[in-house]
């Protein structure tokens, strides 16, 4: 593969991405695609051969694998309660940037029927699963059992998500804001209270 082709498609699969959190999956077109890209007609299909559902899939797993990075570098801090302080910033951060126009790209997926590519929700569901493993683990290397890591792996990430479509509704950094303040408070509770730790008596 030329370095001209291998930009292309590196090309396509980003403003895809970017299309995705702007527009939805359902606008993101082939045409968009390109015209955002500048890349030319011709590479489509020689880069995805499997055309618009391929593509959309694979900037599903790009979008993903950058936050699940981004996860895994703010776990690196040493401090949960930190790290996940740190993702709620990360999106709040990309909303205001965008002027509220930016949600997430793996939502904007999982939000449509996709019956004509019943792989796109899979996909989207295997971000999701993927999140979910990166603060669980997270939580299991600080302490808690499993299962609460688990539970509270999952919340977090509907709590983001949820937030992140409210904040877009309401042009407001809020609901983002006040998501984040509350699970700070019951991470604390949970660390705190995580099984071998001495329980002080209230000051």
């Amino acid at each position: 593969m030329s370095p001209r082709r291998s930009d292309s498609r590196d090309r396509m699969i980003l403003s895809a991405a970017a299309l995705l959190r702007e527009y939805g999956a359902s606008a993101t077109s082939i045409d968009r695609v390109l015209a955002h890209s500048g890349a030319p007609r011709g590479s489509v299909y020689h880069h995805f051969p499997g055309g618009r559902a391929q593509l959309i899939d694979e900037a599903v797993a790009l979008a993903g694998d950058f936050i699940a990075g981004l996860i895994d570098a703010a776990a690196q801090a040493g401090d949960p309660v930190e790290a996940v302080d740190a993702f709620f910033v990360l999106w709040r951060d990309r909303l205001v940037e965008s002027g509220f126009r930016a949600g997430c790209p793996i939502v904007a997926v999982a939000v449509e029927t996709n019956d004509d590519a019943p792989q796109l929700t899979r996909s989207a569901a295997a971000v999701f699963a993927r999140w979910q493993e990166a603060l669980t683990a997270l939580f299991v290397r600080h302490g808690l059992t499993e299962e609460r890591s688990r539970r509270l792996g999952a919340f977090v990430v509907a709590a983001v998500e949820g937030a992140v479509i409210m904040c877009r509704a309401e042009q407001s950094t809020a609901p983002i804001e006040a998501a984040a303040a509350e699970i700070h408070d019951l991470l604390l509770y949970a660390l705190r209270d995580r099984p071998g730790t001495e329980r002080r008596p209230p000051a």
